[in-house]
């Protein structure tokens, strides 16, 4: 008989961390915790491959499960001395998801389910508190009308502020026992007003409808954007956890928090976190009060007046202080833990790897290894490399003078400025058109994870550092300001106004999730410093790496960008952005509607020296790594004006009539550039442009190299080769000018020569290829054009269809199609190396810096992988993560 529920408490468990893709993380963090004998209130948890089940079967449940669940919760009111559905002495569950991999706040979650008209009076004899048994009842009703029901959370708001106004109340505190009674039956009466039917009072009926609501969220819209955003596989599914529940809210001597065993925004050796006393778990998620700090040095940092728990509750801080140290030892990993205080009693409710910044994450990686918690191995592969990203972001100039608007929490490092949203709908609509946007909101929920995606960063006047804003922002590396209390959002308005200034909807701030400071305008910005843990920890991952990173680029300044995140070299230089120069493209347009021989001889040679300064620039810079140039790659018509205005300009530049650069601009035209006139076939109808590009290359060489006493590392690459013909043709004419230069100066360096393989032909005929090339480098990008045939720049509205239905598992052109141009690139490997044993081979398409990628990469034993200088570091890290899993 299959096992699918595994229970846990009372100091044992069925289950634990070894079982997390079945249990998930809570479930199995519950249980590990159950079996290191911590207070865990006691439960059971259904797994993964039920909701995998549920979804592929119709919604139906394997029969089994019935039995299995009715056991379980008889276990649970066993160790708890309480039972389901009992009127004296009830025992009430919560029902939440849970998947392997963290989704914060992505699915659902029902709290104090069992309550109905009569084990509510039973809650509030045993509790002997009627106005907590009758509230809860309210919290449940509530919250089960919104997950399971599906009604609008917001209408249940609406009854109870009107029955607050009604009655002269101001805050739900003034509500008495008889107040909370009389709102359940407004709640009640709310579902059969909308659904027609009464409230469910079966406790075992509510606890099914609750599963199955569970199981379902796992493919709600914004946790399926929330997946594909992060990566996240869609088909393992969400165990579900069912657990007695404990209450935070019954009085004074009772409390719920979130803690992190470490600052998840620095990374700090420092216990932090925030409760609310007298309260429940969604409280202090939801942002709906002001949270307190756990410890007296948070307060004091905070300037809060609010008692701290360390102060509150010392008896109950110290238990859980001593808790924390024990669950990080044991996991070797900073933890995110979500806990209840019930009248004086720790109950720990969570225990999982935490959500944290990049900055956190590599000083508690790096610390750990030095505290021998983790070996440096180990701290290498803990960094998520896509994640590194977020360093690189720039954070406020010191030195710049600001306008502050308002302040509030500093919930996730990193500074933005952008123009102000106040939808994730205008946020979203903003990115497709280029616009950089603040999103503004009173408070997040995950229903806004994709205008937060779409984002710059994001703005609450509510919610505390551990809100759905905060949580979510730091993840995703966002920068965010939460709880800025004094500004007040008009949302129909499109305002919002603090200290008597407004700022309306299009008008540009700045927000510094570093010091919670919102400011007026767009401030300026400094990029990071990458030093300490980051390049302490890359230092680690290069030492273990053996794939080589270069990085594709085409301007000094980019160049020395690479150079300080660590690039070997350039794997892509494409001359012909160098072309598109304002000072030298009517030189080039000179060039291309030359009618003779001549007169394009005449336009080159003014190229000449400019090329020549450009190549010159890069050698200085990368001082004797390699340096792989392309030549002259698209098509000839991308250089030439596109509008009369600028054919105007240029006609009068050149002292021609503007008709005809029109004419030549048509004659030039393509009805399919990306298949067209351009790469190789360029250099083969003008060979003229391949003289003045080699020459140039050769003599910036000499010139650098005699200049500097280090000789030039110099590759140069034909693009968009099909055949040995045509690289052979274009061999003679690149040593036709080497023997130029050598003529000119009286030698010439040294070079390699070699191919771009952008064609599944030239992959298929890499063996012939490499009889005349020394290398080859996989252009990724248009070789997934070709084997696809799609041109990634038309593909946006059917490729998102693709995604969504599941036909490509991902964007190929984002990370690669390995069944296809991945198999393209085996066999030219294969076939390449078996003619030339030391052929050098790379990549140097964006694929070069995607973390998937480098680990096919790596796989196959190429020499390196280039990319663009900002994924130069995620490269590097990806690059040693991938000769660990080989290792392994």
């Amino acid at each position: 008989m299959a096992k699918w529920v595994y229970t846990f408490g009372g100091g044992a468990a069925e289950g634990g961390i070894a079982l997390v893709e079945s249990l998930g993380a809570k479930g199995a963090g519950l249980a590990e915790m159950s079996a290191l004998g911590l207070p865990v209130p006691p439960g059971f948890t259904i797994t993964t491959e039920i909701c995998q089940h549920y979804l592929a079967n119709g919604h139906a449940f394997p029969e089994e499960l019935t039995r299995q669940v009715a056991a379980a919760l008889d276990g649970i009111g066993h160790v708890a001395e309480r039972r389901f559905g009992d009127c004296d002495n009830p025992l009430l569950v919560s029902v939440r998801s849970g998947a392997a991999v963290s989704m914060p706040g992505m699915m659902d979650t029902v709290l104090n389910l069992g309550l109905n008209d009569q084990t509510v009076e039973g809650l509030a004899r045993v509790s002997g508190d009627r106005r907590f048994a009758f509230d809860s009842y309210r919290r449940f009703i509530q919250m089960y009308g919104d997950v399971v029901l599906g009604l609008d959370h917001s209408a249940f708001e609406e009854r109870l502020e009107d029955y607050k106004l009604a009655n002269g109340l101001a805050f739900d505190s003034d509500l008495s026992a008889d107040d909370w009674r009389a709102v359940c039956d407004i709640f009640k009466g709310l579902v059969v007003e909308e659904l027609d039917e009464a409230f469910p009072q079966a406790p075992e009926a509510q606890l099914w409808g609750a599963i199955r609501a569970v199981i379902g969220s796992w493919n709600n819209p914004r946790a399926v954007v929330y997946r594909r955003i992060n990566g996240i596989s869609g088909e393992a599914g969400t165990a579900v956890t069912i657990q007695a529940m404990v209450f935070g809210n019954l009085g004074e001597s009772s409390a719920t928090g979130v803690a992190f065993t470490r600052h998840p925004s620095t990374g700090e050796k420092v216990l932090w976190g925030e409760f609310l006393p007298n309260a429940q778990g969604e409280d202090v998620v939801a942002g709906t009060r002001t949270p307190q700090d756990l410890t007296e040095r948070a307060r004091a940092e905070t300037g809060s007046e609010l008692p701290s728990l360390e102060s509150s509750m010392p008896e109950v801080f110290a238990t859980f202080s001593a808790v924390c140290a024990q669950l990080e030892r044991h996991h070797r990993d900073v933890l995110d833990l979500e806990f209840t205080v019930e009248r004086g009693r720790l109950w720990m409710l969570q225990a999982r790897p935490a959500k944290r910044t990049i900055r956190a994450a590599l000083k508690t990686a790096v610390d750990m290894a030095h505290e021998g918690l983790i070996t440096k191995s180990e701290a290498v592969a803990r960094i998520e490399p896509r994640t590194l990203d977020q360093l690189l972001h720039p954070t406020i100039d010191p030195d710049a003078s600001s306008d502050i608007f308002a302040r509030g929490l500093p919930a996730s490092p990193g500074a933005a400025s952008g123009t102000v949203v106040f939808s994730s709908e205008e946020a979203e609509t903003a990115r497709t058109q280029g616009r950089k946007v603040i999103l503004v909101r009173v408070e997040t929920s995950p229903e806004d994870v994709h205008g937060m995606h779409a984002a710059r960063g994001i703005l609450t006047t509510r919610g505390g550092m551990t809100s759905h804003a905060a949580v979510v922002a730091r993840g995703m590396g966002k920068p965010c300001v939460s709880g800025a209390g004094q500004i007040r959002v008009d949302f129909h308005a499109g305002t919002m106004t603090a200290g008597g200034r407004t700022i309306r909807r299009g008008d540009t701030i700045t927000i510094d999730g570093g010091t919670g400071q919102v400011l007026v305008g767009a401030v300026p910005l400094r990029e990071p410093e990458l030093s300490g843990a980051f390049a302490e920890l890359m230092g680690w991952a290069d030492e273990i790496r053996t794939l080589k990173i270069r990085t594709n680029v085409d301007t000094p300044a980019d160049a020395r960008a690479a150079r300080g995140f660590g690039a070997e070299g350039i794997g892509l230089c494409r001359t012909e952005h160098m072309f598109f120069d304002a000072r030298r493209i009517t030189v080039v347009r000179e060039m291309i509607l030359a009618e003779t021989e001549a007169a394009r001889a005449d336009a080159l040679d003014k190229l000449l020296p400019m090329q020549r300064s450009d190549f010159a620039a890069l050698f200085e810079i990368m001082s004797g790594l390699p340096v792989t140039i392309r030549l002259l790659d698209p098509p000839l018509h991308e250089f030439l004006p596109k509008g009369e205005p600028e054919i105007a300009e240029l006609a009068a530049a050149m002292g021609v009539a503007p008709a005809r650069i029109r004419a030549r601009t048509q004659a030039l035209a393509e009805a399919n550039p990306m298949l067209g006139h351009r790469g190789v076939r360029l250099a083969i109808s003008f060979p003229e442009i391949v003289e003045m590009q080699v020459r140039a290359i050769l003599e910036a060489a000499l010139a650098v190299g005699d200049e500097t006493g280090v000789p030039v590392e110099l590759e140069i690459m034909v693009p968009l080769i099909a055949a040995k013909a045509e690289l052979d043709l274009v061999g003679a004419r690149i040593r036709q000018a080497e023997e130029i230069v050598r003529k000119l100066h009286g030698r010439a360096p040294a070079f390699q020569f070699g191919t771009m393989i952008e064609l599944p032909r030239a992959a298929l005929a890499a063996g012939e290829l490499a009889k005349s090339a020394s290398f080859f480098s996989f252009g990724t990008n248009d070789l997934t054009q070709t084997t696809f045939g799609i041109s990634r720049d038309d593909a946006a509205p059917y490729l998102n269809s693709y995604l969504a239905l599941g036909l490509l598992p991902h964007d190929p052109f984002a990370s690669l199609d390995e069944e296809g141009v991945g198999e393209l690139i085996r066999i030219a490997c294969e076939r390449g190396r078996a003619t030339r044993p030391d052929i050098k081979i790379g990549v140097c398409g964006e694929h070069g810096g995607d973390p998937a990628s480098i680990h096919f990469f790596a796989g196959i034993n190429l020499d390196y992988v280039s990319c663009s200088p900002f994924r130069v570091p995620i490269a590097r890290l990806a690059a040693a993560q991938a000769a660990l899993s080989t290792k392994a």
